[in-house]
């Protein structure tokens, strides 16, 4: 019965994920794609009404983390435009609503009072300012539970700052807040499947431009703790963002952390667009991401954190360095214990999404665009007793 669970929640979530297609804004008028519109799916072993209640229960399942997932590639495949900090708020306040969750977001002046230099900092050269958005879901009342702190980068578009990117390409910039689209997504599964566990989401969003307020290579910044940053590089500012983001969801009482960013193209080197890459200051809770992903389906592999790749980071003027002076050794290794830094001694698994969050043509159920990876890693850690109840 449990592996005819397993192939109904599968078959169905290949379904919803494989009809996806990237929104058009064409003008009225043009062809459409064929859309899927209904699937019979068949059984030849049903016993009674627990095998047919288990199967309904996978195929509910297999929705919440297909409409999960494609939620997140649906704002993720947002233009530019269309998305910036503010309307992301937006939409976490509305899905917040919707399932009955508490949602707070700080505006460039609550970001300022909260000593958050870091977010302050790569959001002021935009004129759309930065946000910084939490999303709260209780989803146990037992004492002593962890509360799983869920970090997502947020960065709109991403232009490099004053560290400009090459033109070719900086289209797919609006992928960028790839992280947030998933943990947005993952609000859509823990909603509908309600999880006994306790989180707290933590988007830092902002748009990195070039301006005469923008911040520079040779600033230093101050973050939410106290701890300074040399900026090296403008456009390695979605570190920074998420080191706000970490300290904040320790300051909401988060007792483990998981980031998930579009953090470098160096992971591209590593593994192409087929793995996301983990690095990790605790061996429990990388092992359990790991199994998660099996579950899920997803490539995740992980990178060695030993104290040489630290020592890449240190500065001569602050705290630490948002990039070392050879960037092109160990770049996303050292762009994930930058995060690190920040996490101190809290479980922290960091995961590197710049090769799989979006693809430039399909693959199997992955779609052009926006892909949603990690939605369904990070449903099955977190709803592992529903899924496998």
């Amino acid at each position: 019965r449990a592996a005819s669970r397993e192939l109904a929640q599968a078959l169905a979530e290949g379904l919803w994920l494989g009809a996806y297609r990237m929104p058009s804004y064409a003008s009225a008028g043009g062809a459409q794609p064929p859309a899927l519109q209904e699937v019979a799916l068949l059984h030849g072993r049903a016993e009674g009404p627990d095998t047919l209640a288990g199967l309904e229960r996978a195929i509910l399942a297999a929705e919440a983390l297909a409409l999960a997932t494609n939620y997140a590639r649906d704002l993720t495949n947002l233009p530019g435009n269309y998305l910036v900090p503010e309307t992301l708020a937006r939409e976490a306040q509305a899905l917040a609503a919707r399932y009955g969750l508490e949602c707070t977001v700080l505006d460039e002046h609550g970001i300022r009072e909260q000593g958050m230099g870091g977010l302050e900092a790569v959001g002021k050269g935009s004129a759309n300012p930065p946000r910084m958005i939490a999303v709260r879901y209780r989803g146990t009342e037992e004492e002593g539970a962890e509360v799983i702190g869920l970090v997502g980068k947020g960065i709109t578009f991403d232009t490099g700052g004053i560290s400009l990117k090459k033109p070719e390409g900086m289209e797919e910039m609006i992928s960028d807040m790839g992280g947030a689209a998933v943990l947005l997504g993952l609000i859509h599964a823990l909603g509908r499947l309600k999880p006994p566990v306790n989180a707290v989401i933590v988007i830092p969003a902002a748009e990195n431009m070039p301006s005469g307020s923008a911040f520079k290579p040779g600033d230093v910044i101050t973050a939410m703790n106290g701890q300074t940053i040399e900026v090296l590089n403008t456009d390695a500012e979605g570190r920074i963002v998420l080191a706000d983001g970490v300290l904040y969801a320790k300051a909401l009482g988060a007792t483990r952390l998981i980031d998930v960013a579009t953090l470098t193209g160096a992971v591209l080197v590593c593994f192409g667009d087929v793995a996301t890459g983990a690095v990790a200051n605790d061996e429990l809770l990388l092992q359990e991401l790991l199994s998660a992903a099996k579950r899920a389906g997803e490539k995740v592999w992980p990178l060695p954190n030993y104290p040489e790749y630290h020592d890449m980071l240190k500065s001569q003027t602050a705290n630490i360095r948002n990039a070392t002076s050879r960037d092109r050794w160990a770049g996303s290794i050292t762009a994930g214990l930058f995060i690190g830094f920040f996490a101190g001694e809290t479980p922290w698994v960091h995961l590197d999404t710049g090769g799989t969050a979006w693809l430039w043509s399909e693959r199997g159920t992955e779609p052009l665009g926006g892909t949603g990876a990690m939605v369904r890693t990070l449903g099955c850690y977190l709803c592992h007793s529903v899924l496998n109840g």
